[in-house]
C-alpha cells in the first residue's frame, strides 16, 4: 500500500502479523482488497476468512505453541523466532544453521548477517512504525543476545564483541551519583537490535571512567542518563570535561529529570559538538543514525542548533510569573489557624473554618523497623508506572483494552504477574521499612524534629524551600512548614520520617537474568521491584494513620481510593517538586540509622540505594498538599545555604535546577 502511494493507515496493532509470514492464498486475497484488484475482493477475503477463523487467533496470540512454522527452513523459523519474541527453539535453530554452513564452507557469523540480522531489521521497521511495542522489541533482543551467545565461541574475537557487522560502538552510563538505569537498558536493547554496538558501562560512573571508555571503544557516541536532580549537573560536568579533552562525538542525554529545555539551556553550551535530548526508547536509533548520516548528518545538526536556539531564546524571552523577594514571600505564607483544643464537632461549626489542633499519636520519638510482606505489597501496587516503564500510555486497567497498545499491555502485565509470583514465592528480593513520628514544630521556613516532648535540641532540621512567584490573588506563596504548627505558638506538632526499600538481595536475580542475555526479565524484574517500594510507601503510610499516628484509625479506603490519595496528610519525598532538597536525605538517614535498619545507603548525589528505595516524611494537617516550590531567588538561594550550613556555591550545586 505504501509503494502504491498510501501515506497514514489507522490500524489495530495488536493484531499486526508478519505479511510475508501470511499464508499464500491468505495473501493473495489481502493483497486484492488493499490494492483493489476487482470489485469482487472483499467478498472473497471475508469467506476465506470463515474458513480461518476459529485457528487463526489462537495461533496468533501463542506463537510460541503454534507448530506450523517449525516445518519452515531454518533461516525462516529464526527470522520467525525473532520477530515473534521465541526463544525455545533458538539455540537448536541457531545451532542447525552454523553447522549447516560450516559444512558449506561458510563462516559461523553468516548466521547472524543473514537470518538474525533480517529479523531484527523486521522488528526494527516494526518498531519505528508504531507496529510493536517496547516489551516485543526487548523480548526480540532476548532471543538475538541468546542466538549470538551460542554462536561466541565459534565466532574470531572481533566478531564475538559485536555480535554482527556493527554500526560503531556505543558508550552509555548512569552518571555519577546515580543508580537508576532501566530506561538506559532499554535504550540499549532497542540500538543493540538496530545493529549497534552497546558498551553499558553500568551505574554511577564517573566522567573520567566514561571518557576513558570511549576512547578505548573508538566510540561513535556517548549516552548519559540519570534520574535524580543531581545528576543534571553531572551531566554538564561530563559536557565540560569532553570539550577539554578535545571529544568530537555526539552526546546524547536521556532520563527522567531531563528535558529539551535544559539540554539545550544548560548541558549544549558545553560542548561544541552536538548534545542530543533523546526522550525515550522509541527516538534513539533515529538520532543516532541521523546524526552518523553521511548524507544528512549537517541537515540535522542545523536543525538541532537552529531548535536549541529558539529554546533558548524562547526561555529568555517567556513571560514567566515574575518572583519577589524572599522576604515579600514569607510575608504571604499559609497562616493556618492552630489550637490546643479539639475542634467542636457540632453540624453548625464542622462547616466553618476551624482551628486545627494536631493529633497526638499513639507512638512517638520512637524508631520502629519493619519486615515487610511482599505478598501483603502485591495488593498496595499502583500499575499505571509499570506501563510507562515500557513506554506504553495510557491509566491500568483501561491500558489493557486500548485499541493501539492494548496487546501489549496485555501480554507485559501477564509476564508481569507470572514473574511478581516467582519473584514472591522463591523471595527473589525482600522488603524493609523504618519510620518514626517525632514531635516537630516550624521555624520560619524549617521544620524541627526533636527526640522527646521536652521540644529542647533537634535531631533534625529540615531546612525549607518557599514558593518565590508573585502569588495569584488570594493565593499564598506555600513552604511545607506552613502545615506544621510554629514553634511560636505553643503548638504541640509531630512530623513522621520514613524509609523503604523493595530491592534487598536483587542483585542475585538480576545477575542470573544477565548471564542469560535475558534483558527482558531483567528489566521486567526492577520494574516489579519499583512498584513493590512504591507499594511500601503506601502500605507504611496508611499503617502510621490508621495505627501508630492513629489520626486516621477509621480509614477504609480500597488501593484505588489509595492512588487518588484520598487519605488526610502528604508524605512529601526529597528530591520532589515541593522539596527539591535532595540534602535532606543524608540527616532522614541518619535520624533512621536507615543503613543499619533497612539495609538503604546513598550516594554521593544521595541517589537511594537499592535503586528500589523511596523515604521521605509525613505530615498529617489536613490541609497539607502537594505543590512545586518553583525557581527562586538569588536572596533565598544565600538563606537557604546559611541555615544549611553551607557555603553558596556548595548550595547553587544542590539547587541548580532551581536557580
Amino acid at each position: 500500500a505504501i509503494r502504491a502511494g498510501l501515506t497514514m493507515g489507522i490500524v489495530n496493532a495488536g493484531m499486526l502479523g508478519v505479511f510475508d509470514a501470511l499464508d499464500a492464498d491468505l495473501r493473495e486475497k489481502v493483497e486484492d482488497v488493499v490494492l483493489n484488484r476487482h470489485p469482487g475482493a472483499a467478498e472473497a477475503l471475508i469467506e476465506f476468512a470463515r474458513t480461518m477463523k476459529d485457528e487463526g487467533r489462537a495461533r496468533s496470540t501463542e506463537p510460541s505453541h503454534d507448530s506450523i512454522w517449525r516445518d519452515a527452513p531454518v533461516e525462516e523459523r529464526l527470522k520467525h523466532a525473532l520477530v515473534k519474541g521465541i526463544t525455545e527453539f533458538i539455540v537448536v535453530d541457531t545451532e542447525e544453521l552454523r553447522a549447516r554452513l560450516e559444512a558449506e564452507g561458510e563462516p559461523p557469523i553468516k548466521v547472524i548477517e543473514g537470518p538474525l540480522m533480517a529479523g531484527m531489521e523486521v522488528v526494527g521497521e516494526f518498531f519505528g512504525a508504531g507496529k510493536m511495542f517496547l516489551p516485543q522489541v526487548v523480548k526480540s533482543a532476548r532471543v538475538m543476545k541468546q542466538a549470538v551467545a551460542h554462536l561466541v565461541p565459534f565466532i574470531e574475537a572481533e566478531k564475538a564483541r559485536s555480535g554482527a557487522s556493527s554500526k560503531g560502538r556505543i558508550v552509555l552510563a548512569t552518571v555519577k551519583g546515580d543508580v537508576h538505569d532501566i530506561g538506559k537498558n532499554i535504550v540499549a536493547v532497542v540500538l543493540a537490535c538496530n545493529g549497534f554496538e552497546v558498551v553499558d558501562l553500568g551505574v554511577m560512573v564517573p566522567a573520567d571512567k566514561i571518557l576513558a571508555a570511549a576512547r578505548e571503544h573508538d566510540a561513535i557516541a556517548i549516552g548519559l542518563s540519570g534520574l535524580i536532580t543531581p545528576s543534571l549537573e553531572e551531566m554538564c560536568a561530563v559536557a565540560t570535561e569532553m570539550q577539554r579533552q578535545g571529544f568530537s562525538v555526539p552526546l546524547l542525554i536521556g532520563g527522567a529529570t531531563t528535558s529539551l529545555a535544559h539540554t539545550a539551556i544548560k548541558i549544549a553550551p558545553n560542548y561544541a559538538q552536538p548534545v542530543v535530548y533523546v526522550p525515550d526508547a522509541s527516538r534513539a536509533v533515529g538520532i543516532v543514525s541521523a546524526l552518523l548520516s553521511a548524507t544528512g548528518a549537517n541537515a540535522f545538526r542545523a536543525r538541532l542548533a537552529d531548535d536549541y536556539a529558539r529554546v533558548r531564546d524562547n526561555h529568555a524571552s517567556r513571560q514567566t510569573r515574575p518572583r519577589i523577594s524572599l522576604e515579600a514571600a514569607r510575608a504571604n505564607a499559609l497562616h493556618l489557624p492552630w489550637s490546643t483544643k479539639p475542634a467542636c464537632d457540632c453540624p453548625t461549626h464542622t462547616r466553618l473554618p476551624a482551628p486545627y489542633t494536631p493529633p497526638r499519636p499513639n507512638v512517638s520519638g520512637k524508631i520502629i523497623t519493619l519486615d515487610v510482606d511482599l505478598a501483603v505489597l502485591r495488593e498496595y501496587i499502583d500499575w499505571t508506572p509499570f506501563f510507562r516503564t515500557w513506554d506504553l500510555s495510557g491509566r491500568f486497567p483501561r491500558i489493557l483494552d486500548d485499541e493501539t497498545v492494548g496487546e501489549a499491555a496485555r501480554s507485559v502485565y501477564r509476564d508481569g504477574q507470572i514473574m511478581l509470583d516467582e519473584l514472591i514465592n522463591e523471595k527473589w528480593c525482600r522488603a524493609k521499612a523504618v519510620f518514626g513520628i517525632f514531635p516537630a514544630n516550624s521555624a520560619g521556613d524549617d521544620i524541627e524534629l526533636y527526640a522527646d516532648e521536652r521540644r529542647a535540641t533537634p535531631v533534625l532540621i529540615w531546612h525549607g524551600l518557599r514558593q518565590q512567584f508573585e502569588p495569584a490573588p488570594g493565593k499564598s506563596n506555600l513552604c511545607l512548614a506552613d502545615f506544621i504548627a510554629p514553634k511560636t505558638s505553643g503548638i504541640e506538632d509531630w512530623c513522621g520520617a520514613f524509609a523503604v526499600t523493595a530491592g534487598l538481595g536483587i542483585e542475585t536475580k538480576l545477575a542470573e537474568f544477565e548471564a542469560a542475555h535475558d534483558d527482558y526479565r531483567a528489566i521486567l524484574l526492577k520494574a516489579l521491584a519499583d512498584r513493590l517500594a512504591e507499594a511500601c510507601a503506601e502500605w507504611l503510610h496508611e499503617r502510621v494513620r490508621r495505627h501508630e499516628w492513629g489520626y486516621a484509625a477509621t480509614e477504609t479506603l480500597d488501593n484505588e481510593a489509595l492512588i487518588r490519595e484520598e487519605y488526610p496528610g502528604i508524605r512529601p519525598a526529597p528530591g520532589y517538586p515541593a522539596c527539591p532538597d535532595h540534602t535532606v536525605k543524608h540527616a532522614l538517614f541518619a535520624l533512621l540509622d536507615a543503613p543499619g535498619n533497612a539495609g538503604m545507603g546513598l550516594t554521593e548525589s544521595m541517589a537511594m540505594t537499592p535503586a528500589a528505595s523511596v523515604a521521605g516524611f509525613y505530615l498529617s494537617h489536613p490541609e497539607s498538599r502537594y505543590f512545586a516550590v518553583g525557581k527562586i531567588g538569588t536572596d533565598q538561594l544565600e538563606d537557604w545555604a546559611d541555615r544549611a550550613g553551607m557555603n553558596v556555591e556548595e548550595a547553587r550545586r544542590w539547587l541548580a535546577p532551581l536557580l
